[in-house]
This record gives structure tokens, sequence and C-alpha cells, in this order.
């Protein structure tokens, strides 16, 4: 019965309630580097870069129409050279 009363559960909730947390060994390998090298500022959002042309919407509908077209005829050639 002393065996038992000795014996701990370690869960979750024991952790949770420990005083001292040791950090982890990513935090620990961080701050020995940025103690030698500290990083430099970094802004919240870099500056856009160069922005490409925009195709007008008429292009876009041309060229969408004309691939469906070309998909249809292609389909209609290879049905009428098939024997059944």
């Amino acid at each position: 019965m002393a065996e038992q009363e000795d014996e701990r559960e370690f869960d979750l909730r024991w952790a949770d309630q420990a005083e001292h947390r040791e950090p982890s060994a990513r935090a620990r390998m961080l701050a020995a580097r940025w103690k030698a090298n500290p990083p430099g500022p970094v802004p919240f959002r870099p500056d856009p870069g160069p922005a490409a042309p925009r195709r007008s919407s008429w292009v876009s509908t041309v060229l969408v129409l004309g691939c469906v077209a070309a998909v249809i005829v292609l389909l209609g050639y290879v049905q009428t050279r098939s024997p059944y």
C-alpha cells in the first residue's frame, strides 16, 4: 500500500501547474544565437514587388472562348474519324 502512495501520475494538469518552465531547445538555440548576433528590424509587411500589367477583360474572354471552341472542334474531328 505504501508503494501506491509514492507513485505519482504525471499529466498535463500537473505540468501546467509547475512553477518553472524550461524553454524549448529551439528557444535556447535562438537566445544563444541572438545574444552574439541580434536580428535586425523586420517590417510588418514587405514592400510589394513590381506588378505585372493586367490583361483587359475582353482579351481574357476571347482567350477562354477560343480554347472552348478549339476543344469542341477537336472532339468533333475525333468523333468523325472514329469508325463507330
